[in-house]
């Protein structure tokens, strides 16, 4: 899950190519993994599949359904434990990311928890695996908002997928976009048009995109599913639980309690 704004000299809502965007995403992702690892690390734990800031887990939700003995595909697996609680219960899973840096959090993780999850370096617009070989695919705040051709991604991950597998996303909730990224009361304030697609992009000093995320409403979402030959068949907007007390960047109870921050759609292939 990512935290959004930084002390990067400019910020701006800003047309960005496929390709930078993945060039930014992979300078975040390796330069900020020990942080975020640190950070947060307490709270995804070595071994928990939790799907959002909100603290929604699959351990309650089921939203793969039956993964004991399945071939799982985790996509933008960050140190891979959503997949490593998977492989805990009986499944096959797989981490794919674009960052060695997280990726070297994972093979942390395995030693530590005694637990290994292969793992992949690579784009997820490019998936390096024959078609049908998952039976089910997720990823849990990982590379779908982090890619400007999400119509690729998709499209790669029904490759994969057997017919009847299913994918699960969880993203940005895309109304989180109207409101700056504040946990606070100024924070549910909208600044920015609903329908504004452009991305959110942070430059370092020499003029580079050093960091993006990309917004797209839920009816963007819902098409780009179909198109890629997915069948929508939830959406869950998680509401923020009582006693939860963590804030993570832009989430809090605060805002949680009145406004949805993540949408999670599940979705299986035709």
């Amino acid at each position: 899950m990512p935290d959004q704004g930084s002390n990067h000299p400019r910020v701006a809502r800003a047309a960005l190519d496929p390709d930078s965007s993945v060039a930014a995403a992979r300078r975040h992702w390796d330069s900020d993994a020990d942080a975020y690892q640190a950070e947060h690390g307490d709270f995804l734990g070595a071994d928990r599949f939790v799907w959002c800031p909100e603290g929604l887990d699959e351990a309650d939700a089921g939203l793969l359904g039956r993964t004991e003995g399945r071939r799982v595909l985790e996509v933008g697996c960050g140190a891979a434990q959503c997949s490593r609680w998977l492989a805990g219960r009986g499944a096959r899973p797989v981490g794919l990311d674009l960052s060695a840096g997280q990726l070297r959090h994972a093979a942390s993780l395995d030693r530590s928890t005694g637990t290994r999850v292969p793992v992949v370096l690579a784009d997820a617009r490019r998936l390096p695996f024959a078609a049908a070989a998952f039976d089910v695919a997720f990823s849990s705040y990982g590379a779908v908002q982090f890619v400007a051709d999400l119509d690729r991604l998709l499209a790669e991950v029904a490759r994969v997928l057997v017919p009847g597998g299913r994918w699960v996303m969880s993203v940005t909730h895309p109304v989180r976009w109207c409101f700056p990224d504040d946990p606070g009361e100024s924070g549910l304030v909208v600044r920015t048009p609903y329908w504004d697609r452009r991305a959110y992009v942070e430059y370092d000093e020499d003029g580079r995109p050093a960091y993006a995320e990309h917004h797209r409403t839920l009816g963007d979402l819902v098409r780009a599913v179909d198109r890629a030959g997915l069948r929508l068949r939830d959406l869950v907007e998680p509401e923020w639980p009582e006693g939860h007390a963590r804030t993570w960047g832009g989430w809090s109870a605060t805002r949680g309690r009145v406004i949805p921050g993540t949408a999670i759609l599940v979705c299986e292939r035709a």
